[in-house]
């Protein structure tokens, strides 16, 4: 109940922070011209992403009706694209897809001129690996994959893909163990468990990688993106591949829940904020990206969904709770472990055949 609480007064204060901002600057953040913001703003998100307080200031101080829909992977997000979509805004593909989009031409330019407050961000994020200069996208929320349990079923925490993959201990807890049902983080884990990187493009590494995913499906409760947690609470599980802040946000009703980075390591990311080129309103989409890399609001998302900020100031206006939680941000020599998914290119379609091959085959 107190981190309820804390939202609950947090958001009341933003709200009267926007109040003041909207008075004081005519509700515009910003330079970028005379452009005219559309009634409507079309947000393809993942589930459960964003504060929906959030989405009722901005609504209330720009006037702008926002409508969100969400996927469940980054593959759902660019066949969607892929298949003609027109009708968003703002996109939140993960840092690997961000790459693939801008290399399909799928991504507007960002004026620059429209985003203020991109000098809020970190310096190590300002610069992306995967968009350099911040070209097409925004870094919005970052986290890292490991492992979600229930900490009543363990003495010792399960910090390793061992787990998951090594059947002397994954049989043990047979039919109580999800993975994640994305094509590149459940080969990911499979690769780390290997000891080979998480972008290998060797083809024997990746047949590796899927027959691993096969023998363990004799273990696998299912394939999931969306429910783990909940399934964790409802004890239907007790290990789930799981992303960091969907744990840590179960955890915050459901005290047994926790979350551990592998000691082998696995995967840093980063999700981030884009414009379709079809987009149909680009200056309200980039109002909105605006609005969202303000210090308080950057805080508000990262303390809903528990996951880490890009932006350093917001750091005063995020939960302690969650900065200081070396899980959501870890220390430097668990960084060193982690890696960032990379667009691999022509494996690509080894990656899909593979892992199409892995749902296919029998427990």
């Amino acid at each position: 109940m107190r981190r309820l609480m804390m939202r609950t007064i947090g958001l009341g204060l933003v709200s009267v922070i926007l109040l003041m901002l909207a008075v004081a600057c005519g509700g515009r953040d910003g330079g970028g011209g005379e452009q005219e913001l559309a009634q409507e703003l079309h947000l393809y998100n993942w589930s459960e992403y964003i504060e929906p307080q959030v989405l009722a200031d901005f609504e209330a101080e720009f006037g702008v009706r926002v409508i969100e829909d969400t996927f469940s992977n980054n593959e759902e997000l660019l066949a969607k694209l892929q298949a003609g979509a027109t009708g968003y805004d703002v996109i939140v593909p993960s840092d690997y897809m961000v790459e693939i989009m801008i290399e399909e031409g799928l991504l507007a330019e960002l004026n620059h001129a429209n985003l203020a407050n991109l000098g809020n961000l970190d310096e190590k994020f300002s610069d992306p690996p995967y968009d350099r200069g911040m070209v097409h996208c925004v870094p919005y929320l970052w986290g890292t994959t490991g492992i979600g349990y229930n900490s009543d079923v363990f003495e010792e925490e399960p910090d390793s893909w061992s787990y998951l993959f090594d059947p002397e201990i994954a049989s043990q807890y047979a039919g109580r163990i999800t993975m994640l049902n994305d094509v590149r983080e459940a080969m990911s884990a499979a690769l780390k468990y290997l000891g080979y990187s998480l972008n290998t493009t060797d083809e024997a590494q990746l047949a590796q990688a899927r027959d691993l995913l096969i023998q363990q499906k004799a273990w696998v409760y299912a394939y999931d993106t969306e429910q783990y947690e909940d399934l964790l609470s409802a004890d239907e599980i007790v290990l789930a591949h799981s992303w960091s802040g969907d744990i840590f946000m179960a955890a915050d009703e459901d005290e047994r829940l926790w979350y551990a980075i592998p000691q082998e390591g696995g995967v840093i990311w980063a999700d981030n904020l884009c414009i379709p080129n079809t987009a149909p309103s680009k200056y309200t989409a980039e109002v909105f990206i605006n609005f969202l890399l303000r210090p308080e609001i950057s805080a508000a998302n990262s303390n809903y969904a528990w996951y880490a900020s890009p932006n350093a100031k917001a750091a005063e206006f995020i939960d302690p709770q969650i900065l200081d939680e070396p899980a959501i941000y870890p220390p430097s020599d668990v960084m060193e472990k982690l890696e960032w998914l990379e667009d691999v290119g022509d494996a690509t379609p080894i990656y899909e055949r593979m892992w199409t091959e892995v749902k296919a085959a029998g427990p």
